[in-house]
C-alpha cells in the first residue's frame, strides 16, 4: 500500500487564494481543466454521480482528447456512488484512471486504508486542494437541505513541485506504474510561505503532529473547524490546556445539519469538560459545515484531514500550512462570518439540555466505542496472522 515518509520544507515564494463553497471552487477547477495544455493530475476521495460529476467527466474527456496527459487516482470506496455508466466513461476515455485500493471484505485490514486526499494539479504550475469531493452536495440544495459549506485553496509557486512529488509517489505505489515525465513550468510566485503536509496512514500523520505543535505554541487564538469531532484524547487535552492558559480557543462544529448526525452526537460527549476549561464551542446553523480549518495565531492549515482517530491511523490526507498575514486575515474573516451564523454552546445551556438529547449522545457514543473496539480487533487479528 502507498506509505511514504515525506516531510517537506517550508517554501517561501507562493501565492494563495481561498475559495469558499462549491460555487467558487468547482468553477475554478473546471476552468483550469479546460485550459490545461500539458497535464492534469487529480487525486480524489468522494465522487458521486450527478450534475457536477458529469461536468468533470466531460471536461476530463475533452482534455484527454486534445492530447493532455490526464491521471486520475480515485478512491474505490469513496467512488461507490458512481454509476456504472460514469465508471465506464472514465475507464474507456483516453486517460489514465486507477481506483485506489478496491474494497474487499475478505481483506478488511488492507481495505481500511483509504485515499482521502483532494488534490488537483494543472500543467505543473497550479494546484488546488481542499476538503470537498466531487458531488452535487457541495453545489446544490437537495431535498430542502442546503449545499454543504466547504473551502479550498488555489495556489501557485514553489509548493507545486512538492504536490507533484506527492501525486507521482502515491500513483506509483498504488499502481506499480510510472508517470511519464511532466513539465514543471513555474516555481517561484508571490511571497507567501507554506508547507505541504501529509498523512500516509499507519500512524504516520504529519498533519496531526504539526497541528499539535502549533496549538502548544499559540498565544492568541486556536480556532478549529471540523465536521467530525471524534478527536483523539491528545488533541482534546492540548486545546483544553491552551484555553486554560488564556488562549482564545474556539471550535466550529456542525449544528442541526450533518451527513452523519450520530458522529456529531458522539462528539458532544466531550462538550462539558471542554466548556469547563474555557473552550468556546459554536455549532454552525445554516448548512452542514464540511470544512477542515485550523488557525493558530497566524498559522493556517487547510485540506482534507479531519482531526479524528480514523484519520490518525488509516487515511491518506493532504493539507497546506500557510503563514502569511494577508491569508490569515482572510481566514479570520471567514471564521468570523461562520461564528456569527452559529449558536454558541455555553456551560449553562449545556447543563440544561433535555434528557432526550443526553440519551442520543450516550447511545451514539456507545456505537463509536463499539466501532473503535472492532477496529482494535481487526488490527490485532491481522497481527496474529502475519
Amino acid at each position: 500500500m502507498p506509505h511514504s515518509h515525506y516531510r517537506f520544507a517550508w517554501r517561501h515564494y507562493n501565492s494563495f487564494e481561498l475559495l469558499i463553497d462549491g460555487s467558487e471552487f468547482y468553477p475554478a477547477m473546471l476552468t483550469q481543466i479546460k485550459a490545461a495544455q500539458h497535464s492534469i493530475l487529480l487525486e480524489q476521495y468522494l465522487l458521486i454521480s450527478g450534475h457536477v460529476m458529469t461536468q468533470f467527466i466531460t471536461a476530463l474527456e475533452q482534455a484527454a482528447q486534445r492530447g493532455v496527459s490526464v491521471y486520475l487516482l480515485l478512491d474505490d470506496y469513496g467512488a461507490r456512488d458512481l454509476t456504472v455508466a460514469d465508471r465506464q466513461r472514465l475507464l474507456q476515455a483516453p486517460l489514465h484512471c486507477h481506483f485506489f485500493n478496491p474494497f474487499r471484505w475478505s481483506a478488511i485490514y488492507r481495505s481500511l486504508q483509504r485515499d482521502h486526499r483532494k488534490l488537483l494539479i494543472i500543467d505543473g504550475h497550479t494546484a488546488l486542494i481542499g476538503g470537498a469531493g466531487i458531488a452535487d452536495d457541495f453545489m446544490y440544495a437537495h431535498d430542502a437541505t442546503p449545499a454543504w459549506h466547504d473551502v479550498a485553496v488555489n495556489m501557485q509557486g514553489e509548493v507545486i513541485q512538492d504536490w507533484h512529488t506527492v501525486f507521482v509517489d502515491t500513483w506509483q505505489r498504488a499502481t506499480n506504474q510510472s508517470i511519464a515525465p511532466l513539465q514543471i513550468i513555474q516555481h517561484a510566485v508571490g511571497d507567501q510561505a507554506a508547507q505541504v503536509q501529509l498523512a500516509d496512514g499507519l500512524l504516520n500523520n504529519e498533519i496531526m503532529r504539526a497541528a499539535i505543535r502549533q496549538i502548544r505554541k499559540a498565544r492568541q487564538r486556536v480556532w478549529i473547524a471540523t465536521p467530525y469531532f471524534v478527536t483523539t484524547r491528545k488533541v482534546r487535552r492540548e486545546i483544553r490546556i491552551a484555553a486554560m492558559n488564556g488562549v482564545d480557543v474556539r471550535l466550529l462544529l456542525p449544528g442541526p445539519l450533518s451527513d452523519h448526525p450520530w458522529v456529531s452526537n458522539a462528539g458532544r460527549r466531550h462538550y462539558q469538560r471542554l466548556l469547563q476549561d474555557n473552550v468556546r464551542i459554536f455549532e454552525y446553523q445554516p448548512r452542514f459545515i464540511h470544512a477542515k480549518l485550523i488557525l493558530c495565531d497566524a498559522w493556517v492549515s487547510i485540506g482534507s484531514s479531519n482531526l479524528d482517530r480514523w484519520n490518525q491511523r488509516w487515511n491518506l490526507d493532504a493539507n497546506i500550512a500557510i503563514d502569511h498575514p494577508l491569508f490569515t486575515a482572510r481566514v479570520m474573516e471567514l471564521f468570523a462570518q461562520d461564528f456569527a451564523t452559529s449558536v454558541e454552546i455555553t456551560a449553562r445551556s449545556w447543563q440544561q439540555r433535555p434528557w432526550r438529547q443526553r440519551l442520543r449522545e450516550w447511545w451514539h457514543a456507545y456505537w463509536v466505542l463499539l466501532i473503535q473496539w472492532m477496529e482494535y480487533w481487526v488490527i490485532h487479528a491481522h497481527r496474529r496472522h502475519k
